[in-house]
C-alpha cells in the first residue's frame, strides 16, 4: 500500500471520526474517489444519499429502527398471510366467501395479487440477467433472508411465485395407435429458468435479494412501480454494500441497500416516468442539456452531430436514466458513482460526464457518416475507449 493511499485512508477516518461529519469534507474526498478499504466506500455512500444522518450518535438508533422497518416490510408484502404463523403476528384468514380468484372486485386481493405477478415477472426476468459478465448475482449470498427462508415455516418465496406464475408448455401428440403423448419441448428459451443453478433449501442467490428489494419498492411505490433498467441502478449498490470488508454492515445489505436505492430513485424518478418526460424535470429535457453543455464545450462537434440529426435521445437516454450503469465495467461505474454521489449539484456533473464521453471520441465522430456515428454512439463505451483520466478533460 503507497504513502498517498495510506494518507488518503487517513483523511476519510478522520473525517468520520468527528462526532458530526464535516459534510463538505467528506464531499471533496469522494469526488476524487473513495477507498474500498475498512468499507469507508459503503459509509460514504450511505452518508451521501442520506441514509446516515451528519450525527454519529444517531447513527445505532436510525439503523435499527429502518432495519426493523424493513422487515415489517418483508412481513407484510412477501410472506403470504394465508400460511404465515402466529408468532409473526398474522393469523390465518379464510376470505373464500367474500373473496376468490375470479373476483373482478379492483379491490380483491386476489385481483391485487395477479397484478403484483405482472410485476414481479418482468423483475425476474431483468434481475437475472443483471451483469452477466460476473458470477456474483448467481452465487448464493453469505446472508440470507432467514424470516422467509426458515425450513420450519412454509412461506413462499418470490422465487417460487415465479414458478408457480410461469406456465411451462407442453406438447401434447397423439400417435398411429391413438395413444396420448405430453412431452416437454426439446429447446428452451436461453432466459428459462433451468439455466441457473437451484440453490439448496435455505440458501438464495444475490440476484434473488435484488428481486426482492424492487418488488418491496414497487409494492410502496404504486405510481411508478418497477419500470425496466431500476435493476441497473440498485445492480451497484447492493454489489457495494454486499461485499462491504465490514462483516456487521454487511449482514444488513439488504435493508440498507432498500432505503439508499429509494433515496437515490427520489431524485431521479422522473427520469423513469413517461408523463414527465417533456417537463422540466423530465429526460427529454436533461437530453437537451447534454447538447447545450456539448456546444459550450465543443462547438465543433456539436455542430457535426446536428448536421447529421442524430438526437441525444438516440444514445443519451440510456447513459442519463440509468446513470451510465451499462456503459462501464462494473469497478468503473462504482468509481464514477463516488463523485457523481460526491457532487453537490451531482446531475449537472452527470452531464458534464456524458459531454466529455462524446469528447473522448470526437475525431471518430467528426470524420464519420450518419450510419457509422450511429453505430459508435450506441456501443458501450468501455468496448471504444479505456477510461483512463479523460473524464477530467472537461
Amino acid at each position: 500500500m503507497s504513502r498517498l493511499h495510506q494518507s488518503r485512508i487517513a483523511d476519510f477516518q478522520e473525517v468520520l471520526g468527528e462526532p458530526t461529519v464535516a459534510l463538505g469534507k467528506l464531499r471533496e474526498l469522494c469526488f476524487s474517489g473513495i477507498p474500498f478499504d475498512g468499507g469507508l466506500r459503503c459509509l460514504c455512500w450511505k452518508i451521501l444519499l442520506n441514509y446516515l444522518p451528519l450525527e454519529k450518535a444517531l447513527w445505532s438508533s436510525l439503523l435499527k429502527k429502518q432495519r426493523d422497518l424493513y422487515s415489517q416490510f418483508l412481513k407484510e408484502m412477501i410472506i403470504q398471510p394465508g400460511i404465515a404463523k402466529a408468532n409473526l403476528g398474522v393469523s390465518r384468514e379464510d376470505v373464500t366467501l367474500e373473496d376468490h380468484p375470479l373476483n373482478p372486485n379492483p379491490d380483491s386481493r386476489w385481483n391485487t395479487y395477479f397484478k403484483d405477478n405482472e410485476v414481479l415477472l418482468q423483475i425476474d426476468k431483468d434481475v437475472r440477467r443483471l451483469y452477466p459478465d460476473m458470477a456474483f448475482f448467481q452465487r448464493p449470498t453469505d446472508y440470507p433472508c432467514l424470516l422467509i427462508l426458515d425450513p420450519q415455516n412454509e412461506f413462499e418465496t418470490l422465487r417460487k411465485r415465479v414458478e408457480q406464475t410461469t406456465l411451462k408448455s407442453q406438447t401434447v401428440a397423439r400417435n398411429r395407435s391413438g395413444v396420448t403423448n405430453v412431452s416437454s419441448p426439446l429447446k428452451t428459451s436461453p432466459n428459462s429458468l433451468s439455466e441457473y443453478e437451484v440453490l439448496p433449501n435455505g440458501c438464495e442467490a444475490h440476484w434473488e435479494v435484488v428481486e426482492r428489494i424492487l418488488f418491496i419498492y414497487a409494492k410502496l411505490n404504486p405510481g411508478i412501480a418497477y419500470v425496466q433498467g431500476m435493476n441497473e441502478i440498485v445492480g451497484p449498490l447492493y454489489y457495494t454494500f454486499a461485499t462491504d470488508p465490514n462483516s456487521e454492515w454487511k449482514e444488513h445489505a439488504e435493508a440498507d441497500t432498500f432505503f439508499c436505492f429509494t433515496n437515490l430513485m427520489a431524485e431521479i424518478r422522473d427520469n423513469f416516468i413517461k408523463s414527465l418526460d417533456d417537463s422540466q424535470c423530465g429526460i427529454t429535457y436533461k437530453m437537451e442539456k447534454v447538447y447545450s453543455t456539448l456546444k459550450e464545450k465543443d462547438v465543433e462537434l456539436y455542430l457535426k452531430l446536428q448536421e447529421q440529426n442524430i438526437k441525444p435521445q438516440f444514445f443519451a437516454f440510456r447513459w442519463l436514466t440509468l446513470l451510465l450503469s451499462q456503459e462501464f465495467l462494473l469497478p468503473d461505474v462504482i468509481r464514477i458513482w463516488d463523485s457523481l454521489f460526491a457532487d453537490e449539484k451531482r446531475f449537472d456533473f452527470l452531464l458534464l460526464v456524458c459531454c466529455a464521453m462524446l469528447t473522448l471520441i470526437r475525431d471518430q465522430l467528426l470524420e464519420g457518416d450518419f450510419t457509422l456515428n450511429m453505430r459508435l454512439l450506441q456501443v458501450r463505451i468501455i468496448n471504444r475507449v479505456g477510461m483512463g483520466g479523460n473524464l477530467g478533460n472537461l
